[in-house]
């Protein structure tokens, strides 16, 4: 069923903004100066530079660096673009985009597109994390600059249309707690946090272990959203290269791979596809079995942008988990009840439905990225084949009842 001209309003789980220079440092305390996420100019232009060294899996900030449009992309991602037209398709002047950047211009955009409310994410913010794991202080207060920049810059509600999304570092419970009622107070209704093992400075620890409760209990008691963006993890670091010894993986035993294909991708090797849900079904896995939603029965957790491939296999361990008994509940259930998914625009929402019931479905364009969609709305020839009543549920009323009730 048609419903793009039935259904006017549309809730976006799923925008970004892009970063300023200034976003990491804007209101970073000045003993902090040449700490945590700083920005240098390297041979000519901006670059990210952490512990010294350059960060080279992103080009630099956002406003100074060259961007793909809307869905140039998406062809890439679907297999039908070179990695060399991949490369090319950054053409865009951050100058000719001020709604990339500015929330008034956002709001008259998303009135031209029919998106009445969005969900606002870092595009550089999600990534940087793992690279200041080695000085937690500094990591903590880049991300407490970074929040009060995204406030200052987009607002957490702002006019109940556009809802920036705080980073919060799984390191410190107190650090957690202060910073999560201080995003409350003014208002956030979604925050976000490293979908990985949190690395504190005793040692790696799951975000569900009880030494976190007190953050959770405010999470719960709040209601607001903890969402889990795609972006980047360093706790796995050790399982590629282990991966690639238990296997051989070496020249010449995949020669089908395009190499610069695979560095695009941000890999060197057929072990980086293996590895490219990994994270997320692990983390997935590790609140559930860890009994998070025991202890907290009302927690609302949402993946964003990190595709639905990997739900199928994390329900079916789910209920391997719940076999043996302990479990107040199935665990497979306990994963329907508190978790949302928000599938990657290129795949099938049918297939989602399938394990998750279609009121746990999010609609997110992922715009304005390269690989998302061009327009927002392009998002309902994925959902035709539902009825009326359950587009209208996923393109609009679970993402809305989440973030307002």
């Amino acid at each position: 069923m048609n419903a793009r001209n039935q259904i006017a309003r549309i809730f976006d789980a799923d925008n970004h903004y892009w970063e300023s220079s200034d976003a990491f440092t804007r209101f970073r305390d000045d003993s902090f100066g040449d700490r945590g996420v700083l920005v240098r100019e390297v041979d000519g232009v901006a670059r990210y530079v952490v512990n010294g060294e350059v960060f080279a899996m992103l080009p630099g900030p956002g406003d100074v660096h060259l961007r793909p449009l809307p869905g140039s992309m998406l062809d890439y991602f679907q297999g039908r673009m070179s990695a060399k037209d991949f490369a090319a398709s950054f053409t865009e002047k951050p100058s000719d985009h001020p709604d990339w950047y500015d929330r008034d211009v956002r709001l008259a955009v998303m009135d031209e597109q029919g998106v009445e409310a969005t969900w606002m994410f870092p595009s550089q913010g999600v990534v940087l994390e793992p690279m200041l794991h080695n000085d937690m202080p500094a990591a903590i207060e880049s991300y407490r600059a970074f929040n009060r920049w995204v406030d200052d810059q987009w607002g957490f509600a702002y006019k109940d249309r556009i809802f920036g999304v705080p980073y919060i570092i799984m390191s410190d419970p107190e650090q957690m707690v202060s910073e999560l009622q201080w995003c409350l107070d003014r208002g956030a209704k979604v925050i976000a946090i490293r979908h990985g093992a949190a690395v504190t400075q005793d040692g790696n620890r799951s975000p569900a272990d009880p030494m976190f409760d007190a953050f959770w209990g405010l999470a719960q008691e709040s209601r607001v959203v903890v969402s889990c963006h795609d972006g980047s993890d360093a706790t796995y670091a050790e399982l590629p290269g282990f991966l690639t010894k238990a296997w051989g993986d070496g020249p010449g035993l995949a020669p089908a791979v395009d190499p610069e294909n695979m560095k695009m991708m941000g890999g060197g090797s057929i072990i980086a596809s293996l590895m490219k849900n990994r994270i997320c079904h692990d983390f997935a896995y590790m609140l559930v079995a860890h009994r998070l939603f025991e202890r907290f029965p009302t927690l609302k957790v949402a993946y964003i942008e990190n595709g639905a491939a990997w739900v199928p296999s994390v329900l079916q361990a789910l209920e391997y988990l719940g076999h043996g008994g302990g479990y107040k509940s199935n665990p497979k259930d306990q994963f329907i009840q508190n978790c949302w998914v928000a599938p990657f625009v290129e795949e099938s929402v049918e297939e989602l439905a399938r394990h998750i019931p279609v009121e746990r479905i999010l609609f997110g364009s992922d715009w304005p990225h390269g690989e998302g969609f061009g327009h927002p709305r392009d998002f309902f020839d994925n959902v035709e084949s539902f009825s009326l009543e359950d587009q209208q549920r996923i393109m609009y009323d679970n993402a809305r009842e989440l973030t307002l009730t």
